[in-house]
């Protein structure tokens, strides 16, 4: 599969589900059904089309590189959080950002869920070789996000799209081949109790659905929903949205993992906003 079919599902995911915090779509939510319009993603897709685009031009996460397009192609109206929004100004006018981001929360760095929403296609580019796949993932997570739990969620969304484009493989070990890269963490500890759990109401309740954002209360979530729906991208992206909070996010980081395995022809034609050429891509 590639990196581009894990590009466009984050961005379905995150396009549809960004509809659902407008009021008159709760229903679509509720019936399962498509709300009217061009769908715009927000800030998840933004960030994963520098992601792209930089590992299109060096072939690794080039950081430098990767800060400054982040910097560069930053649309306030996308949906950031207000510490990324500083941050990104400020690298415009020329400051550090590896200052910028270590300064963040009083110094204790960022454990959002912003650097695993982003991250699943360099989860596709690096497949083949899993270790340096959560090496990469660390990499492109420190440029915004400097706390360990920050880095971890983005090294087991990565690490999960990489093993979607494998042989299929049951959920639980799924999940258990995801752990064996992810270090010691509050995000590592909820991936390993994702295992347990069978069935989609359970996992919300006990996993989380990134009410709160971070990055531990999102990815253990997400992957639970990718590995019990890793053929079929419409149930995940349905199951996902239905369990609320962040939805976009969560099905940015869903969509990603799955259309790794589904690749571009098991995506549904949904009317989402084209990917910006300027990520490295035509025609989508």
């Amino acid at each position: 599969m590639t990196t581009l079919a894990s590009l466009r599902g984050l961005a379905l995911g995150d396009a549809l589900g960004s509809q659902f915090f407008v009021p008159a779509n709760r229903d679509h939510l509720d019936t399962r059904t498509l709300p009217p319009g061009l769908w715009q993603w927000t800030d998840d897709t933004e960030m994963a089309c520098s992601i792209h685009a930089v590992l299109n031009a060096h072939g690794h996460i080039d950081q430098d590189a990767l800060a400054t397009s982040f910097a560069e192609h930053h649309d306030f109206d996308r949906g950031y959080g207000p510490s990324v929004n500083r941050m990104l100004r400020l690298i415009r006018t020329g400051e550090p950002w590896r200052d910028l981001a270590a300064a963040v929360f009083d110094g204790a760095g960022s454990y959002g869920n912003g650097a695993a929403m982003r991250v699943a296609p360099l989860g596709v580019f690096f497949a083949h070789d899993l270790a340096l796949c959560a090496d990469q993932a660390a990499l492109s997570a420190a440029i915004t996000h400097t706390h360990p739990e920050g880095i971890a969620g983005a090294i087991a969304v990565a690490v999960a799209a990489a093993l979607a484009t494998r042989a299929p493989i049951d959920p639980a070990d799924f999940l258990t081949d995801v752990l064996d890269h992810v270090p010691p963490s509050a995000v590592h500890d909820g991936i390993a109790r994702a295992r347990t759990l069978t069935t989609a109401e359970e996992a919300a309740i006990q996993l989380g659905n990134g009410r709160h954002t971070s990055a531990q209360d999102t990815v253990p979530h997400a992957l639970w929903v990718a590995a019990h729906h890793l053929t079929d991208f419409e149930s995940a992206f349905w199951t996902t949205a239905s369990a609320g909070g962040d939805i976009d996010t969560n099905c940015a980081i869903v969509g990603g993992i799955v259309a790794a395995r589904v690749g571009l022809d098991g995506l549904p034609t949904w009317p989402c906003e084209p990917l910006p050429t300027w990520a490295g891509i035509s025609g989508t």
